[in-house]
């Protein structure tokens, strides 16, 4: 007989095997791409579908049945079309982005505007700590999908390094 050394959270302590398995499995194809997940994603140049798989992420949106609800950490894959990015931004916590197809710039810079960048292939990754200014641009003429993991279940709307960005950051809620 096995013996779970740990004790299961009290919201699923009762909970079969089959409970948990539904609610805690994700598929790709069941993912709706979200191309208004953030209030930047409508202006050309930082174009960009979230798939949602462990909590809302830097998004704000809440979390709905299909997505695995968060504890510490969200996670999703962001699918960028070529000449697409992000807005720079900063979080709370720290925010990874780890390519997983096709080619992504990353970049972090200060509040002078110094930028250092870097391309990133599959199976590559960036940690982009907490308060430090980051964001990503596919440069390239293929789409590109990444893996995105905040460090929090719940992190706050990210926060636009520009103003005018950052003052319509809920916007699209």
């Amino acid at each position: 007989m096995n013996i779970a050394r740990h004790a299961r959270p009290a919201e699923i302590a009762n909970w079969s095997l089959e409970q948990i398995m539904g609610r805690y499995v994700a598929r790709f194809e069941d993912r709706v791409p979200d191309w208004n997940a953030f209030s930047d994603a409508s202006i050309e140049g930082y174009r960009r579908a979230q798939h949602r798989f462990i909590g809302a992420g830097a998004s704000g949106k809440h979390d709905d049945e299909t997505v695995v609800p968060a504890g510490n950490f969200t996670l999703s894959i962001m699918l960028v079309p070529p000449g697409q990015g992000n807005a720079p931004h900063t979080h709370e916590v720290e925010e990874i982005f780890f390519i997983l197809q096709g080619r992504c710039v990353v970049f972090i810079e200060d509040e002078d505007g110094r930028r250092l960048s870097r391309e990133l292939g599959p199976w590559e990754m960036i940690a982009c700590p907490a308060g430090v200014i980051h964001g990503y641009q596919n440069d390239g003429d293929e789409p590109c999908y990444l893996q995105v993991m905040l460090g929090r279940g719940r992190p706050e709307v990210a926060g636009f390094a520009d103003q005018s960005l950052f003052e319509k950051r809920e916007s699209h809620l």
